[in-house]
């Protein structure tokens, strides 16, 4: 196995005789540099087959042109697709991604910043694990005058760019919808409240049952059940009592609804006749269930190209004394068969 060494700006100063100093300056097109010196260094720069190593070019400029991105989860299609988003939107201005998953654990997260932070990245992209209710680590990034985002769930004391759905509205009108169905007795699978956008859809849960003076009962309400194994846990316990719901909106992901749907199988419930389903999120799979699952698409890759352009936009801001900016983005409610109790 051959390895043919690197042409290095030493090798181009030693065929020239010239300073290495002077093939820097050409080579970062400084004016200090005779434009016929310039010429010539280019030219055999050219014929030596130098590569310019972009990224200790930018290190050296102050910018690495990265972003990092910390998500709870990769392999949940609603990150995926914010990633995307990000990826597609920030390509085109030359920067490149770096991608790191908390797994839903404080302290991975924590690790993940440090890690974003040590590499020199341009800005910082984070949704918040599960777990996340100290915020120094996102202060420590402000600190270091690094460009934070937050998106989806974030910590609302700490001032930064963030990118938010509108959780209270996409709740109210899902919990709407299974009462214009004809469903009354409404279960909610809630998710840790620590976190903004669960605290968001239980309100709007709530406000939609006040707005069609349905009553709210305490026993329906179950919280922490944010994944398939929690969701098929809470139904059991659910369609377990005395007088079980006939709706459970699965506010936490579609992922819960699954485990609702699954259990709702097992227990011999007809959907949506006897208990209408709804999740949140719109994985690809609540397509393809039987029934298909109803469910809130956070246009999701839309969210990601909107994050890349609040960081290119505020490359561009030379005002700091004006508050960040938060953009609201509005969900939309899919209506599928779990939830179609009248035919339509």
């Amino acid at each position: 196995m051959s390895s043919k060494k690197r042409t290095t700006i030493y090798d181009i100063a030693e065929k020239l005789n010239i300073a290495p100093s002077s093939v820097s300056r050409a080579l970062s097109n400084s004016p200090l540099v005779k434009e016929a010196t310039k010429k010539l260094i280019l030219k055999t720069a050219e014929e030596l087959n130098y590569k310019i190593n972009t990224i200790a070019s930018n290190l050296r400029k102050g910018q690495s042109n990265t972003i990092g991105v910390i998500v709870p989860r990769i392999n949940q299609n609603f990150f995926a697709d914010v990633i995307a988003g990000i990826e597609e939107a920030s390509y085109r201005q030359g920067y490149n991604l770096i991608i790191c998953q908390s797994n839903e654990s404080y302290e991975r997260e924590v690790q993940c910043v440090n890690t974003l932070i040590n590499q020199q990245v341009d800005c910082i992209v984070v949704s918040l694990s599960v777990e996340t209710t100290d915020y120094k680590h996102l202060e420590s990034v402000l600190d270091r005058n690094i460009e934070l985002i937050q998106f989806d769930r974030v910590a609302e004391n700490i001032e930064t760019l963030k990118v938010l759905n509108d959780n209270h509205q996409a709740s109210m009108e899902a919990v709407s919808h299974l009462i214009e169905q004809g469903y009354k007795r409404i279960a909610l699978l809630e998710g840790p409240q620590n976190l903004n956008i669960f605290r968001k859809r239980k309100e709007g849960y709530l406000d939609a049952l006040k707005n069609h003076g349905l009553p709210v009962i305490e026993e329906l309400m179950l919280a922490n059940a944010w994944t398939t194994e929690l969701g098929a846990e809470a139904t059991r316990k659910l369609l377990s009592l005395p007088q079980p719901p006939d709706a459970i909106f699965a506010s936490t992901s579609d992922f819960a609804a699954l485990g609702v749907l699954q259990v709702a199988t097992e227990m011999n419930f007809k959907v949506p006749q006897q208990l209408g389903i709804c999740g949140y999120s719109n994985e690809n799979f609540t397509e393809i269930t039987n029934p298909s699952v109803t469910t809130i698409d956070q246009h999701s890759v839309y969210m990601g190209k909107t994050i890349a352009n609040l960081f290119l936009d505020e490359l561009k801001n030379t005002d700091t004394s004006v508050a960040p900016k938060t953009v609201s983005i509005k969900p939309k409610l899919i209506i599928r068969n779990s939830t179609l109790k009248n035919g339509k």
